[in-house]
């Protein structure tokens, strides 16, 4: 197989494996990830097979209509067409490579939803989950072990921050505590700016709610 050797050909071919890619895509968006897609050329099969078989769904349904339109780009050429029917090939391209390919995702992505016994949450980690998107996050207390066995511990408030995916986790806490050899809450240290744990460098990590009365940055 030679590769294209004008740029005719090759826009024929990115169009012809755009329709895959698109459905791939939105399925790994939609579905998560799993064993069998973890490696590059995997997903790029998938995305081959995919816009082998819905560029046969379009010769089926529509296919003098293609060749026609493909004929006349040839002739006149893909500028000029564009010029002649902005918006019907707009619409074409929206359709083809766009529409379709998500309508199939989406349907394959909610019969697999419905079949299985777990469900998928576009959260990368744990991390995100706990300190961005779980419902109630917020200010609270944290303390955390050392690999050593030593407690830390602080106030996460608005002046804190917590690092996202596909960054090394780690926790950057406003208010600094004594902490106990049990792991409680002593007094506050006073004369420092926060904390920097990085989860590298622990073995347990405890979200504390604060009491009510406390639920805000004057606990910090």
């Amino acid at each position: 197989m030679q590769p294209p050797s004008t740029i005719g050909q090759l826009v024929a071919l990115v169009l012809l494996l755009l329709p895959g890619l698109t459905y791939q895509f939105l399925r790994e968006r939609w579905r998560g990830p799993v064993a069998a897609e973890a490696q590059l050329p995997e997903r790029i099969l998938r995305a081959i097979t995919a816009s082998v078989a819905l560029n046969g769904v379009y010769a089926v349904a529509a296919g003098p209509a293609l060749v026609e339109a493909w004929r006349k780009a040839e002739r006149s050429g893909v500028s000029a067409l564009a010029a002649e029917h902005p918006r019907t090939l707009g619409l074409w391209v929206l359709l083809l490579f766009l529409g379709v390919p998500a309508a199939a995702a989406a349907a394959v992505s909610y019969r697999e939803r419905r079949r299985a016994r777990s469900v998928y949450r576009p959260v990368p980690t744990a991390w995100d989950y706990a300190f961005g998107t779980r419902a109630g996050s917020g200010a609270r207390f944290v303390r955390a072990r050392l690999k050593d066995g030593t407690w830390v511990g602080g106030w996460f408030g608005t002046r804190s921050y917590a690092s996202g995916y596909p960054q090394e986790a780690d926790l950057y806490l406003q208010v600094s505590y004594r902490m106990g050899a049990d792991g409680s809450f002593g007094p506050r240290v006073e004369s420092t700016d926060g904390i920097y744990l990085r989860m590298a460098d622990l073995d347990l990590v405890e979200l504390v709610n604060a009491p009510e009365g406390n639920r805000n940055d004057s606990a910090g």
